[in-house]
């Protein structure tokens, strides 16, 4: 259980994995078993619109050149910029990361108050994070579990390059997301994605499967820490005044 969350929290899944390791496959199936699931990416990318908080921070670290004429982020210049410096990127990412970071926060909090309004002691709710460099971003104490996607690299090169993108542009972004090591060694759970999609899909149904008896679990503890009604205590009578 993550330091944060308790018995009435929701249960806080990061999911990551580098390029083409199949992390939008594996979202859009957690998201039709019924989690609720959080792409980093469309975070980052409101960030990046005019006037948002990472628009900012991009164009203080590099100045206007990486911003549109309209005031949001010129993704194509950023990633040029970035991807071709690691001192850059690292820059960018300690200022993008903990803007996501809050955003997630607030998203699920939202979530959570939402789904269930009028229940005292909601049933949490599975809530997912999907983010390429969770581990490396320092996400992962907030979270009760981490499952990563793997697979081999060149399969993974393949996949990007399928996807319509260039190859020496792919060949960056996968060396600068490193060899994973760190990646594997904070998951809790890895997904070895070398095979056909139907032996991807068989390891995440047993995720799912774990995944509700991890969340129903957290609802029964949530339902005997509740007091109940009966036994609350009465009201204190109220102190007498202290005028004479």
């Amino acid at each position: 259980m993550s330091a944060a969350a308790g018995p009435t929290a929701a249960l806080r899944v990061g999911l990551t994995g580098g390029l083409a390791s199949g992390k939008s496959t594996v979202a859009g199936w957690l998201r039709d078993a019924g989690f609720q699931v959080i792409d980093a990416d469309r975070l980052v990318a409101e960030l990046y619109r005019p006037g948002g908080a990472g628009a900012a921070a991009a164009r203080r670290l590099f100045g206007d050149g990486v911003l549109t004429p309209e005031g949001g982020v010129d993704h194509a210049a950023l990633a040029a910029r970035v991807f071709s410096d690691a001192e850059a990127r690292r820059a960018l990412e300690q200022a993008i990361h903990p803007l996501v970071r809050r955003r997630f926060e607030e998203i699920a909090a939202a979530a959570a108050a939402e789904r269930h309004p009028a229940q005292p002691t909601p049933p949490p709710p599975v809530i997912v994070l999907e983010a390429t460099l969770l581990v490396e971003a320092g996400y992962g104490p907030g979270f009760d579990l981490i499952v990563t996607l793997e697979g081999d690299p060149e399969a993974r090169l393949r996949r990007a390059v399928d996807r319509g993108l260039d190859e020496k542009a792919a060949r960056a972004r996968l060396a600068a997301q490193g060899d994973g090591a760190r990646r594997r060694e904070g998951a809790h759970r890895i997904i070895e994605n070398n095979g056909t999609l139907a032996d991807l899909r068989r390891q995440v149904e047993a995720l799912i499967a774990d995944l509700a008896d991890l969340a129903d679990l957290r609802k029964a503890a949530a339902s005997k820490a509740a007091p109940s009604p009966e036994r609350q205590p009465a009201p204190s009578p109220p102190k007498p005044s202290s005028r004479r």
